[in-house]
């Protein structure tokens, strides 16, 4: 199983006092994913743009030791990753601040065809991964392309999974409806946070009806501490699962946990575990890396999951 995702990553700031690493949700999901895969089958690849500093370099070697493969990177030159810095509150919950307006993955399909597009296009990928915030970094045009390629994707029988992650630093709720809208009939799996989901369509109408209204033959809603909610569609019969959350005691920094969990999901789903046994083992992947400061946690803080 090989899995393509576009996205961006960025510099992270974060601790205190402050410490340099990179994040991003796209590349937190395949990194985590990159890692649980190697023992199931499961290849990631990470399409982005990165410009030709220093940082770009860093980024990419880490990338590739972590066993991303990075084939698909486009170098933009000129540009360079963007930034984010992040606080943590005293329940580990955090805020952010962006510098990213510019950044090279904002400029990934500015060639007359991306190299994501032509590995799509040649069956190299049997799933792409795609945000609300893959969307949202792009222009129209970009975006338009984006929407093309996960049709294509899509209509071939490959696998679209896309996760709703809202940032209104990027754009506002009606632009995320409008984007959405256009892309969720040919999503197969949808990965969604429902405190996103209120922030981008209010409660009119709930995520079930939507998902259904969009024919999404497989929905998992991430709640946070609280039991997900995983929803299939088979031979036009819906079914529903709730799957508690594991326990934590000492929450440190819950930057990537939704990510992570995204990860822990697909890595048993897509290695042939059903739906229940993947929401629990996201659930534990979760639970380990909210008890570390950070998007990404050190590789041994995993090693049991492995």
């Amino acid at each position: 199983m090989k899995v393509a995702f576009f996205g961006e990553c960025m510099v992270e700031l974060s601790g205190e006092p402050l410490r340099r690493t990179f994040g991003g949700d796209t590349l937190n999901t395949a990194l985590y994913l990159a890692r649980l895969g190697r023992n199931r089958d499961i290849s990631v690849s990470y399409a982005t743009g990165l410009g030709e500093d220093k940082l770009s370099v860093e980024m990419k070697q880490a990338w590739n030791d972590e066993y991303i493969d990075t084939s698909l990177i486009e170098t933009v030159s000129g540009k360079q990753p963007g930034l984010y810095l992040v606080e943590t509150d005293a329940n580990g919950e955090r805020t952010f601040l962006y510098w990213r307006n510019d950044s090279a993955a904002t400029y990934y399909f500015d060639n007359v065809v991306s190299k994501l597009e032509v590995a799509l296009a040649a069956n190299q990928h049997d799933a792409l991964y795609l945000s609300g915030i893959s969307l949202a970094i792009l222009n129209n045009s970009a975006k338009e392309r984006m929407l093309t390629m996960a049709k294509h994707h899509h209509d071939r029988g490959k696998k679209v999974i896309f996760d709703n992650n809202f940032r209104p630093q990027l754009w506002n709720r009606s632009d995320a409806q409008k984007w959405y809208e256009k892309l969720l009939p040919y999503v197969d799996i949808a990965l969604l946070t429902e405190d996103d989901d209120r922030e981008i369509w209010g409660t009119e109408e709930s995520i079930e009806s939507r998902c259904e209204r969009f024919e999404i033959p497989e929905v998992v809603i991430k709640r946070g501490c609280e039991p997900c909610k995983v929803i299939i569609r088979e031979d036009n019969q819906i079914n529903t699962h709730f799957v508690a959350a594991s326990k934590v005691a000492n929450v440190i920094d819950t930057c990537a946990a939704g990510d992570s969990f995204a990860a822990g999901y697909l890595s048993a789903r897509l290695s042939g575990q059903s739906c229940e046994l993947s929401a629990e083992f996201a659930h534990s992947v979760a639970a380990i890396v909210i008890q570390h400061p950070g998007a990404i946690v050190p590789l041994g803080a995993m090693d049991h999951l492995l």
